[in-house]
């Protein structure tokens, strides 16, 4: 299928390399420099999910982390299968394989659909008390059904086969986030001689300047700076670089747990290389620029396909070279 909603032009995305990827056993065609949510985009796709009770249709809401709706499954091989992921945060590779969730036999056409016809009988909780009885038909019934009909993505059956690495660090100064404010920090920690770790979850520094194409930082465009900035701290030989590492824990004493993703974006992993890092860090000062996500606005059908946050679409848009369709409603509350 081809990429009918691409832009001819602009993104951060190598458009001399298409990439063939396929979702639920369809094939489709992205580049490098996207995820799987603006790779789907382009293609026009946005039905992704349904929702975990009554299974109404879900689409791509943002372009980040806070991303509810767009879990989906990644398939290597049977041992190597990873539910529950968020589609905006799966980076683009040859050959790539996933699936949404949730539905039976398709995503299209969903028999769990019919919960949403007779969400009347269904209020939170009646299942606690309706079929308790008798015991041996929860065990064996009930107890099952439910829980495949709310499930969200299966754990695979087969032993893993890749390596995990682990690694302890001291520093002076901890970045978590390398946004214009995370840069920056970072820039003035090392300055200042202090030894220095950055990291961000995605594979590129720079947040949300690399969906700015008008912003100026220091007289410099937003691109010059962030190309710049990253240049400098690389040089710098007390400054760890981490892209594509999610600070999960924050414990006593300054102590930071990091999951660095090392061959996940990869289309044929080293064998030899582990598949994740676990970094366990004391640092003397932890700085937190995480960035801000934007508050959706709350009416009815908010959460069907075809709903974006403003900030979601410009990302689509500006970063990814993707228009999120052919027509736009913009809804701007009340001041």
């Amino acid at each position: 299928m081809s990429a009918n909603f691409r832009t001819p032009e602009g993104g951060r995305i190598d458009r001399s390399r298409p990439l063939g990827f396929r979702f639920d056993e369809r094939s489709y065609q992205g580049f490098p420099g996207d995820t799987l949510a603006s790779a789907l985009l382009a293609n026009g796709v946005h039905l992704v999910g349904r929702s975990f009770k009554y299974h109404r249709p879900r689409g791509i809401l943002s372009a980040g982390a806070d991303e509810p709706n767009a879990l989906v499954a990644v398939r290597r091989d049977e041992a190597r299968y990873t539910p529950n992921l968020r589609a905006t945060q799966v980076e683009l590779y040859q050959g790539l394989s996933a699936e949404s969730q949730n539905r039976s036999p398709s995503l299209a056409f969903d028999i769990g659909a019919v919960n949403d016809r007779l969400s009347r009988f269904f209020p939170a909780g009646f299942y606690y008390k309706t079929f308790m009885w008798p015991r041996r038909a929860w065990e064996r019934w009930y107890e099952p059904w439910i829980r495949a009909m709310a499930g969200l993505g299966r754990a695979p059956t087969l032993p893993d086969p890749d390596r995990y690495a682990n690694r302890f660090a001291h520093c002076d100064v901890l970045v978590v986030g390398a946004g214009p404010a995370g840069l920056a920090a970072a820039l003035s920690a090392a300055e200042a001689g202090a030894r220095v770790i950055l990291c961000d979850e995605q594979a590129g520094f720079g947040g949300s300047l690399l969906a700015e194409s008008e912003a100026a930082i220091e007289g410099k465009s937003a691109a010059a700076w962030l190309a710049e900035a990253v240049a400098l701290l690389a040089r710098e030989p007390r400054v760890t670089l981490l892209p594509r590492t999610t600070a999960f824990g924050y414990f006593a004493y300054n102590m930071l747990g990091l999951a660095e993703r090392l061959t996940e974006h990869l289309a044929e992993p080293d064998p030899a290389l582990p598949r994740e890092r676990l970094w366990q860090v004391r640092a003397r000062e932890v700085v937190l620029a995480a960035g801000a996500i934007e508050r959706p606005l709350v009416f009815p059908g908010n959460d069907r396909p075809g709903v974006m946050l403003a900030d979601a679409a410009r990302t689509y848009l500006d970063r990814y070279g993707v228009k999120c369709g052919s027509r736009a409603v913009v809804l701007r509350p009340r001041s």
